[in-house]
């Protein structure tokens, strides 16, 4: 018969204590972490705008994003993250919504007006962001204030302990993709099933490099991930990326992806580069066998021959060049890229406040395969210091993502 074994005479009883609180604690210990990771929303209205206030107990990156009636707030955090709000009772918000994605948790506003204008501040210790959300016009103005003519003047907005003990419920997540834009397009743009995004360069060849090291290979993987998201979301279409890593492929490679997967739009998208550091703003091209101007054809040439390969261009690929225009001008490819070209531009330059360098055409060799509509976008300068600080800014590059987006959403509008 086994003896029971006794604790020594002289085991301190402090020991016996903190070994009891240790056994203990490990079973408390997930909810803890569970309330330290949990984000509260809460939605105020005051006489003349709605305020919406993010809370939590560890710090947050936040990015956003407009699209209509919906903002959208991106949150980046290195732990799982819950959302809570309380009660919504407000003229402009008229629900909460979140989604887990690739580039994080999403946050939708989703507002009873399509033209209003937001502004943001963030406050550090303790972590609170606060979205005043206002109509962007007198109309409108008129409009909410007739919603609700009983408000409170001034409401006060509660603190984190506050909130922690208030009725604050789970936001619903959003299951599936809205797809909202699909209704404001016409029967003919409902033709257009895939999308291929091409990040420029990859792998070995870095592309141009910003004064402070920013490599536009990243910049374009960036930029490209992040239109693909915003586009699978808001229309029911199918979205390739010619890489999704950083690895090299060539030229014709990429225009393999794009037929092979039978792509309607094909959009390459860069950062561009120059010798001289004030050179600034965007430009969109389409395939031409003659450039728009010398600057184009030295850009031309650059991307069409790798630095790193020293290759030269060949007398055949004119000839292939020729050939390609001539198949593409029987399909009226070329018409459809200027067009995507100049709505493209259009919305860079409406929504980034770049330069407007604007549509020009030049013999890219990655367009020269493609099968389609395609054109080729320089967001703006990595070699100009202040265009290069931007480029690294992922709010920047939710913008540039969203201007090729609307741009290609006034594309398929126009299609007939």
């Amino acid at each position: 018969m086994a003896k029971r074994r006794s604790l020594p005479s002289g085991f301190p009883l402090v020991k016996i204590i903190l070994l009891s609180f240790i056994i203990i604690s490990s079973f408390f210990l997930p909810s803890f972490s569970q309330t330290a990771n949990l984000v509260q929303v809460k939605v105020e209205d005051k006489v003349d705008l709605s305020r919406v206030i993010i809370m939590a107990n560890i710090p947050l990156e936040v990015f956003f994003n407009k699209f209509g009636s919906i903002l959208e707030v991106r949150i980046k955090s290195e732990h799982p993250l819950r959302f809570r709000s309380s009660p919504i009772h407000s003229r402009l918000v008229r629900s909460l919504g979140w989604a887990s994605t690739k580039q994080g948790n999403l946050l939708v506003i989703d507002c009873s007006l399509s033209d209003f204008q937001y502004e943001s501040s963030i406050r550090r210790q303790p972590f609170q962001v606060e979205i005043k959300l206002k109509p962007a016009s007198q109309e409108e103005k008129i409009i909410l204030a007739k919603k609700s003519p009983d408000l409170k003047g001034d409401e006060k907005i509660l603190s984190q302990a506050e909130a922690i003990g208030s009725s604050f419920k789970s936001i619903d997540p959003i299951e599936k993709a809205t797809h909202k834009d699909d209704l404001s397009l016409p029967a003919a743009a409902r033709r257009v099933k895939t999308i291929v995004l091409d990040p420029g360069h990859g792998g070995l060849e870095t592309g141009a490099k910003g004064p402070r090291g920013t490599l536009e290979k990243d910049v374009n993987l960036a930029i490209s991930l992040k239109l693909k998201e915003i586009i699978e979301r808001r229309l029911a279409l199918r979205v390739v990326l010619t890489r999704d890593q950083d690895i090299d492929i060539s030229l014709e490679n990429r225009a393999a992806v794009a037929n092979n997967n039978r792509a309607d739009l094909f959009i390459s998208i860069h950062a561009n580069g120059a010798f001289r550091p004030k050179a600034r703003g965007s430009e969109t091209y389409f395939l031409s066998l003659r450039a728009s101007d010398e600057e184009a054809r030295r850009l031309a040439y650059l991307e069409n021959n790798s630095p790193e390969f020293e290759k030269k261009i060949e007398e055949e690929s004119q000839d292939q060049i020729m050939m390609i225009l001539w198949d593409m001008a029987q399909s009226a490819f070329l018409k459809q890229s200027s067009q995507l070209a100049e709505f493209i531009q259009t919305e860079l330059n409406n929504l980034l406040e770049t330069a407007n360098r604007g549509v020009k055409q030049a013999p890219f060799k990655v367009l020269t395969g493609v099968a389609c509509p395609a054109v080729l976008v320089e967001v703006a300068f990595i070699s100009n210091p202040e265009e290069e600080e931007k480029l690294r800014d992922e709010n920047f590059q939710w913008s540039v993502a969203q201007a090729i987006y609307q741009g290609i959403i006034n594309y398929l509008r126009k299609l007939s």
